[in-house]
């Protein structure tokens, strides 16, 4: 739209869209822009003529990518996530840490205090866990999602949890704040659906059978095309390919910049899957939010060596403190 563009004019452009079947998704601020959803292809030329004859279209413009909501082109304006008063994505730091699963009350409430006091925003910590073998632990499920609940108002941090099971996306949006999708459900397209109609805010790990950016983004379009807006992506490292073992991932921080020119929603890092060993995870951590990650999410265990799982690259609390320390001191020298 012309910039000064009224809202009876914004108005008149949706109704004639929708007087064609057509959704609308509005953004922008300075100037407004109108996304039309559905548009079929032989209806995309004599539409755009149409409504570039409409006295407040400044003009308009084919988006080309197969996602559209997640693009910039869509959306020009960052997205800003807010979960419990926190803006996620506006352009402070934000950090994720907390065991990989929930083990104990003792192992759980003994880590929320400690990453809160090195500095940390959320907890995390997983109730329902997916495991390569079945004998592995599982998590503790409700009973884990209780604790979870128990750790927030002692420490007043929001949780992010993992959810598995389109039918236990009710159960966990009653405990935590957001929603994770794992890195083996990204492709799982009915939970993203699922998590897509509730609304709540949802962090959608890289991953599935082919992890490219693109696929990535299109699963992202599953969880905006159901109306929830509150979507962040996180990286967190591909598989190794060639017989290495040095790392469990390979974390792509480019990923962090590629993201940011194509898509407007918030990206967060995971160096602690990215990597597989706690001793690399302090340096990736520092590469991520110097590649300008809009957080991390971090695995954090009072005692790593008895961890039921991840805790090869979980940190203890003094080394979460440490990372925490190094970080603080990059963010002046990327604000010069």
């Amino acid at each position: 739209m012309r910039k000064g563009a009224t809202k009876d004019q914004i108005d008149h452009v949706v109704d004639r869209l929708r007087e064609r079947g057509y959704g609308a998704n509005l953004s922008g601020t300075e100037v407004s822009v109108i996304g039309a959803i559905g548009v079929l292809d032989d209806d995309k030329a004599r539409l755009a003529e149409q409504l570039a004859s409409l006295p407040a279209v400044d003009k308009v413009v084919p988006v080309l990518k197969r996602f559209k909501l997640a693009s910039r082109e869509f959306h020009p304006d960052p997205t800003i996530v807010e979960v419990d008063g926190l803006r996620i994505g506006g352009g402070d730091l934000i950090v994720m840490a907390g065991p990989c699963s929930v083990e104990s009350e003792q192992q759980l409430l003994s880590t929320a205090h400690a990453v809160k006091a090195a500095g940390a925003n959320v907890l995390r910590g997983g109730a329902f866990k997916p495991r390569t073998s079945p004998y592995d632990f599982q998590g503790m499920g409700r009973d884990g999602l209780e604790l979870l609940a128990r750790a927030k108002k002692e420490t007043g941090m929001p949780i992010v949890s993992e959810v598995l099971d389109p039918h236990d996306v009710e159960l966990c949006a009653k405990y935590v704040d957001i929603l994770q999708i794992g890195a083996r459900n990204m492709q799982n397209y009915a939970l993203l659906r699922e998590v897509g109609r509730s609304g709540h805010p949802v962090l959608l790990k890289r991953g599935g059978m082919y992890p490219t950016i693109e696929n990535w983004m299109l699963c992202a379009e599953y969880i905006l095309r159901e109306g929830n807006r509150n979507v962040m992506l996180c990286e967190r490292g591909l598989p190794v390919g060639g017989g290495e073992t040095a790392t469990r991932n390979v974390l792509d921080v480019s990923a962090v910049a590629v993201v940011h020119e194509i898509s407007h929603l918030p990206i967060i890092v995971d160096p602690s899957h990215g990597t597989g060993k706690a001793a690399y995870v302090p340096a990736l951590a520092r590469a991520a939010v110097a590649a300008g990650a809009d957080g991390l999410i971090i695995e954090v265990h009072p005692d790593p060596e008895r961890a039921l799982s991840d805790g090869a690259q979980s940190l203890d609390f003094e080394q979460f403190g440490a990372l925490m320390k190094s970080v603080e001191r990059l963010r002046p020298q990327l604000a010069d």
